[in-house]
């Protein structure tokens, strides 16, 4: 098994939001991966781990709770190695993503909620008891799973220190299962220590709270259902020494943010690419940006997963043209 079929993504400089925001800004763009998401990059190494330990046999079923991204990459390596697949996902998840993942043959089951171990109807818990109840099933917990932060450290870290030949000062980030921004984060730190990590993550999640206290909020709000960040409870994938600050926005802002960036680019993003956007607007003046600063934002899918979620225009114009009622 190689890891040559998963990163060295395309990394390109975004003239408009350096014009908009004086300072230069560049998109790591993660949609060029196989099933067109960062998330191929941990799901790949969940897996080969799994089986180089011999923590399942050939044909068995890999399981996983997730937003989308990740079961699919799950879901796409298994069936080329031999392997089933059971995603678990929450209501929220897009159709786009539902139906892309029953394309690559996982079965998927639809849960109340992703709010953690300890939550009976959570995507997590119902993955946790399917692979306890199933012979020959491995939940690979992307969660807990340090292969996840290893993946980011191994490929997305080296691959932006080369892309920026080594000219980063910051790395913005959305934060779900937060191994992309640790792993990223621990390697650009120990090339450079005065490299800035920024993640973001919605209004009511927690992640922020903790940074700054340590300590795990007895009560919080319901966090926004931006897909594939926010949460109510501390991954173990989280690293905490290697985040400097994580900005809050909401879903509306996300959504508009989005748009815009269409308008202005022709770019379809993702949810959690539109909540990077949108944190540039409201906490611009808190980012104290200027324009000797080299700020890479990470995409990590793309903005045709949520056509009828956020490009409503589009997703109306293309049933009109399909005569679908």
């Amino acid at each position: 098994m190689t890891t040559a079929i998963i990163g060295n993504t395309p990394f390109r400089k975004c003239e408009t939001l350096s014009q908009l925001y004086e300072s230069q800004f560049f998109i790591k763009e993660e949609f060029h991966n196989p099933s067109m998401s960062a998330k191929d990059r941990p799901a790949f190494f969940m897996i080969r781990e799994a089986i180089a330990k011999g923590q399942i046999k050939p044909g068995g079923t890999f399981v996983e709770a997730s937003s989308g991204n990740t079961g699919l990459g799950i879901a796409t390596f298994a069936k080329q190695l031999g392997y089933q697949s059971q995603i678990f996902v929450s209501k929220s998840c897009s159709s786009e993503k539902i139906d892309a993942l029953r394309m690559a043959g996982a079965r998927v089951e639809i849960c109340e909620n992703s709010n953690g171990l300890h939550d009976f109807y959570s995507t997590q818990f119902r993955a946790q008891s399917y692979a306890a109840t199933h012979p020959n099933s491995y939940f690979t917990n992307q969660y807990y799973n340090p292969q996840n932060i290893r993946s980011h450290y191994k490929t997305t870290g080296p691959e932006l220190w080369k892309q920026t030949a080594g000219q980063i000062t910051h790395f913005i980030a959305g934060i779900g299962t937060g191994g992309t921004i640790s792993g990223v984060g621990r390697y650009l730190k120990e090339q450079n220590p005065n490299i800035t990590i920024w993640g973001v993550e919605p209004k009511g999640s927690i992640l922020s709270e903790f940074l700054t206290t340590g300590a795990i909020p007895e009560q919080h709000a319901t966090y926004d259902k931006i897909e594939g960040i926010g949460r109510s409870f501390i991954p173990g994938a989280f690293d905490r020494d290697v985040v400097d600050h994580i900005f809050q926005v909401d879903i509306e802002e996300a959504e508009v943010a989005a748009r815009q960036y269409r308008q202005l680019t022709g770019s379809l993003v993702g949810y959690s690419s539109a909540a990077l956007l949108a944190s540039l607007q409201r906490h611009k003046e808190q980012m104290g940006l200027t324009k000797e600063q080299h700020i890479v934002l990470f995409f990590p899918d793309h903005g045709s997963r949520y056509v009828s979620k956020i490009y409503s225009d589009l997703f109306d114009r293309l049933k009109t043209s399909l005569n679908i009622s």
